[in-house]
């Protein structure tokens, strides 16, 4: 049988170190294999912020790097979609639903379901599961706390 190591408390002093070291670091940067235009990257550090920092697995960064890339897709065919609008006019003249709109609703759908995979929709980061959602406050407490804090008190920093 497969033994797991036992997940750190969300309510102990080590999760909370754990947090802000987590914090320190940032979002975490995707695996060498992937690839992410920059228009995808603001999609993607918001999901990396999602869950904790030490439960991605290597898998889960392969998909979410899918879900930004979806995400930033979305965005770009919804601003085309603005411009165009919901109809357009067809060859003859009349006018017919906007194609854009069901790659539109299919993308959207894909989102939805890789959110879900990855557990970062709304009930799994606020709702059931509440170590994770305590573990997440630590981290966004945590970096809360750097950004408030003065310059002048030493506190852990990612060095590069």
């Amino acid at each position: 049988m497969k033994s797991t190591p036992k997940r750190k408390r969300s309510d102990s002093t080590a999760a909370a170190v754990a947090a802000a070291q987590a914090a320190a670091l940032g979002p975490l940067q995707p695996p060498e294999h992937v690839s992410l235009r920059p228009c995808d990257r603001p999609f993607w550090d918001a999901i990396m912020l999602a869950r904790a920092r030490d439960t991605w697995t290597t898998a889960d960064l392969a998909t979410a790097a899918i879900l930004a890339r979806t995400r930033a897709d979305i965005e770009r065919i919804q601003a085309e979609v603005d411009v165009e609008g919901f109809t357009i006019p067809s060859g003859k003249g009349v006018p017919i639903v906007n194609p854009k709109h069901k790659l539109l609703e299919t993308m959207t759908r894909r989102s939805v379901s890789l959110s879900r995979v990855l557990h970062v929709h709304a009930e799994a980061v606020i709702g059931r599961s509440r170590d994770a959602a305590n573990a997440l406050g630590n981290e966004r407490q945590a970096s809360l706390d750097l950004e408030d804090e003065d310059d002048l008190i030493p506190r852990l920093r990612v060095v590069r």
